[in-house]
């Protein structure tokens, strides 16, 4: 999966992006922060990226 997917899902669930230095990017949403690297060259989210995106959005108190 592209990582640009899972920075929109992140946005359209209310996530404030806020950019760091060099690839490092930062979500806040209903009081819980994550903290990721944007992956290059290649723009594809590896597992674990996946994993800690989703542990953060259900920190976040977002459910399905």
């Amino acid at each position: 999966m592209e990582w640009a997917r899972v920075e929109s899902l992140l946005v359209s669930l209310g996530a404030r992006v806020v950019e760091g230095r060099g690839s490092r990017v930062r979500f806040e949403l209903n009081g819980a922060v994550a903290t990721f690297h944007r992956p290059h060259p290649d723009r594809h989210a590896k597992p674990y990226q996946l994993r800690d995106a989703r542990q953060f959005i259900e920190q976040a108190g977002v459910l399905p």
